[in-house]
């Protein structure tokens, strides 16, 4: 029985966690949060994930050693922005050549590493795959069918985690141009932040496809100057995972984005959808990267506008809307 060691105990954590355990694997989780240990050992429910039952096999520990010791394979699946405290804390009890797989989505503003790469950093001695894609937790947890994309440069260790988590509900695809797929699953989330804002602002189907559409165009072309393929962001990472997090009622970008278009702050959106907004995380290294890479980002640089420089929204899309006119084609 392959055996799994889950580290954060969030929404996504916990829904793969009962869908792996479901598939016949043994399943521990542990929080860095020992309130959330408890109340999930008691009540066998995950807070924002009030209709899943957490299966009676999946165990619960506080002890990060515990939960790293004789996995198979480890899930890191705590937020971008404890991505390298929880690998550190980590480190000491990873063996040699454990495979990690990471779910969290982002890049470390100061060093631009993709979360990846911050995991690697921390624990050389492991090799870590990344694994994103369209993929709500909230859906996930219902047993919808869902597909997702493992990404490693090696190809081997890919097919090793699509082997893992592939069951009746799952289909995997694999992919060796990590990086793409982590600049989608970072970069994603601050458009979907700019259509909940249209939301908000009471615009219709035309603003978001259109805002949807440039905002994956800004996206590739950053990701082609940084040496990504092309491939990978018309693929399920990228335009897929765009689709599901600019336009589900799933997505906490998305609602947060649509409090903002309302005239809410961004910290009174964020306390309002009362879970962690990846796209706030995301901009600053978004905005540094554009400017490294010298890729043309206007939808995101409109972003960082409202939240960091006090645009009012329909300002930021009247500036869009009002650009040198251009070709479609580059």
């Amino acid at each position: 029985m392959t055996k799994i060691g889950v580290l954060g105990a969030g929404t996504w954590g916990m829904a793969l966690a009962r869908m792996l355990c479901n598939a016949g694997k043994e399943v521990q989780v542990w929080s860095a949060l020992p309130e959330e240990i408890d109340e999930m050992r008691r009540s066998r429910r995950q807070r924002n994930l009030p209709e899943m039952e957490i299966p009676a096999a999946i165990g619960f520990t506080k002890d990060v050693e515990k939960v790293c010791a004789g996995r198979d394979l480890l899930l890191f699946a705590v937020p971008s922005v404890y991505v390298r405290a929880t690998s550190r804390l980590a480190a000491p009890y990873v063996p040699d050549g454990q495979l990690i797989v990471d779910v969290a989505k982002g890049i470390e503003p100061d060093t631009l590493l993709t979360l990846r790469e911050v995991i690697q950093s921390e624990i050389p001695r492991a090799t870590v795959v990344t694994l994103s894609g369209p993929t709500h937790a909230e859906e996930v947890a219902r047993d919808l069918p869902s597909t997702i994309v493992a990404a490693c440069a090696d190809l081997r260790y890919a097919e090793t985690v699509q082997a893992v988590f592939s069951c009746p509900t799952m289909r995997v695809y694999t992919n060796t141009d990590a990086k793409g797929v982590e600049l989608c699953g970072a970069l994603k989330n601050i458009i979907a932040l700019a259509s909940g804002i249209c939301i908000g602002l009471g615009y219709g189907d035309n603003t978001r496809a259109a805002l949807i559409t440039r905002g994956l165009a800004e996206i590739k072309q950053l990701g082609l100057n940084m040496g990504c393929l092309a491939e990978t962001f018309s693929g399920l990472a990228g335009m897929g995972d765009l689709i599901v997090t600019a336009t589900s009622q799933h997505s906490r970008n998305n609602q947060c984005g649509t409090l903002i278009g309302q005239g809410h702050t961004a910290e009174e959106a964020v306390r309002q959808v009362g879970m962690v907004v990846e796209g706030l995380h995301a901009l600053p290294a978004a905005m540094e990267l554009a400017r490294r890479y010298q890729a043309e980002m206007p939808i995101v640089h409109a972003v960082e506008d409202i939240i960091h420089h006090g645009v009012q929204p329909r300002e930021a899309v009247r500036q869009l809307m009002a650009r040198d006119w251009k070709t479609e084609l580059g």
